[in-house]
């Protein structure tokens, strides 16, 4: 289709939402399809509602002349150009007039009173509605696009120049929000464009990351990307690397600027091959960082070398209380465990993981104490792969019974026999928010040492368990087993039939 057949397709959409269109609109929208510097012309007395589907179309029409108008003579405080870059990757001369549009409004000492574009929003899982709401009717249309100042457009009239200076706003510096994701290779083209255009701007355009993922990317190329990032607007931090603890300390001052971050997600660093006080030190200063983190409400730590005798350390520099804290295969020292039971900004925790955690050397009780005093916000409780022994379990029992909010349980992969099991049952009955608990295959259900299983047992044990909770008025709570292929390592459910892994499967 050519552009012209294009825009009078929307005009005709356009037609069939307004009811009776004033006859303005029409010879508006009759010169939109004649002339594209008529229908630039035509967009200071445009109707606010009309933008978007003319954006829509000049956007896919790749019309970029027009969408730098549009850009600039955007009557919402946002323009969420990311959800149509979502359905479509526009060419790069499509990307770039979009925001070559915002140099003619930067360019300007203050800014006409119509122009309300604060913010483009690049980012492609947020506003998805706002393309398609139009198309429905005009209520739905004036309730979701409400510009930042709602004042009908006055007719034009001989002002004076004090007049038109009060009509006139400041110019304010521009946002542009994205979500980034850095890893090695090619950088993005359309993110090196932005990149320069924000260094051109000098303030003007500022540049805000709501979501940053850091894969393997060297160091250097880290920072030059993040200096041009306002690292206060970073609200969501993936760090996946296979980094150093060297590398983390060279890292932790660009964390310690990341002040409204709210989740932090760290895995896989590994110790550095120099001095124990170089270590040291690089530990203190990237826990050092937690202080300016006055927001955080999730910490996930993956695989991390240093963590053993120095969480403590961590969580002390916390400034407000946690909602999830996630420890997974890292190694702790009891004193870790106990401080943690203790600290007090873990005491309204919804979640907490510790699947692989090795436990079997550590006493109980700290966990239990931990389980106390999160007893009234506890939702979602992972102890996978501790290595629990019943001896351990039996302690924390009346404390987990105790978690009124708990919602799921998981503890696969450790050794529990069946009487525990059952204990368990009847410790948690009357948790009426508890609706799946993930449990190991008890000892009964192997058949040697080496942990093969014998599957008529395990059907046995798991059918008695059901049976349990079906006496116990809970038969809608749902218990699955769940075990490592010893072929592959994945998991093999029971419920009560096994649901084998592929290893299993016939050829």
């Amino acid at each position: 289709y050519n552009s012209t057949y294009l825009w009078g397709t929307c005009y005709s959409l356009m037609l069939s939402v307004w009811m009776s269109p004033p006859s303005l609109l029409e010879l508006a929208g009759r010169s939109l399809l004649q002339d594209e510097a008529l229908a630039i012309a035509a967009l200071e007395e445009l109707p606010k509602e009309l933008f978007p589907p003319l954006f829509t179309v000049a956007f896919f029409g790749r019309r970029s002349e027009s969408l730098k108008a549009m850009v600039q003579a955007w009557p919402f405080a946002c323009l969420p150009l990311g959800a149509l870059m979502k359905e479509q990757r526009p060419p790069q001369e499509v990307f770039q007039a979009a925001l070559d549009g915002l140099d003619g409004l930067l360019a300007q000492e203050v800014r006409p009173r119509r122009w309300k574009l604060q913010v483009l929003d690049l980012r492609k899982n947020v506003h998805q509605d706002f393309w398609t709401v139009w198309s429905g009717t005009r209520l739905g249309v004036c309730s979701w696009l409400k510009p930042a100042s709602a004042q009908p457009v006055p007719k034009k009239q001989k002002v004076d120049a004090s007049s038109t200076v009060a009509a006139e706003q400041p110019l304010a510096p521009l946002e542009v929000v994205i979500d980034l994701s850095l890893k090695e290779g090619t950088q993005d083209a359309q993110l090196t464009y932005l990149i320069e255009k924000v260094k051109q701007k000098k303030g003007l355009l500022r540049l805000c990351c709501k979501k940053l993922k850091i894969f393997a990317m060297p160091m250097q190329n880290i920072k030059r990307i993040l200096s041009v990032v306002q690292l206060d607007s970073v609200q969501d931090l993936e760090v996946n690397c296979s980094w150093k603890l060297s590398t983390l300390g060279k890292f932790s001052p660009l964390l310690g600027r990341m002040s409204n971050l709210q989740r932090l997600l760290l895995s896989h660093i590994h110790m550095s091959s120099t001095s124990p006080e170089r270590e040291e030190q690089h530990v203190t200063q990237f826990a050092s960082q937690f202080h300016c983190l006055q927001h955080l409400q999730e910490l996930y730590l993956d695989s991390i070398s240093f963590l053993k005798g120095h969480l403590g350390q961590m969580l002390r520099c916390l400034s407000n209380p946690l909602e999830t804290l996630s420890i997974t295969n890292c190694r702790l020292a009891e004193s870790d465990l106990t401080y943690l039971s203790q600290c007090p900004n873990i005491s309204q925790l919804k979640d907490l993981g510790l699947s692989g955690v090795i436990l079997t050397d550590i006493s109980p009780e700290p966990l239990q104490v931990l389980l106390e005093r999160t007893s009234a916000t506890l939702q979602d409780l992972d102890l996978d792969e501790c290595g629990i022994v019943d001896s351990q379990f039996v302690v924390i029992l009346p404390a987990l019974g105790r978690c009124s909010q708990l919602t799921t349980f998981s503890f696969c992969g450790n050794r529990i026999s069946m009487a525990v099991l059952e204990s368990l049952l009847h410790h948690t009955i009357g948790l009426s928010k508890l609706s799946h608990v993930l449990y190991p295959a008890p000892l009964e259900s192997y058949e040697d040492v080496q942990g093969t299983l014998h599957l008529g047992r395990l059907a046995y044990l798991h059918a008695k368990l059901k049976r349990m909770l079906h006496e116990s008025g809970r038969p809608g709570m749902v218990w699955f087993s769940a075990n490592p292929c010893p072929r592959c390592g994945d998991r093999t459910f029971y419920d009560p039939e096994p649901i084998l892994c592929p290893c299993f499967m016939p050829a």
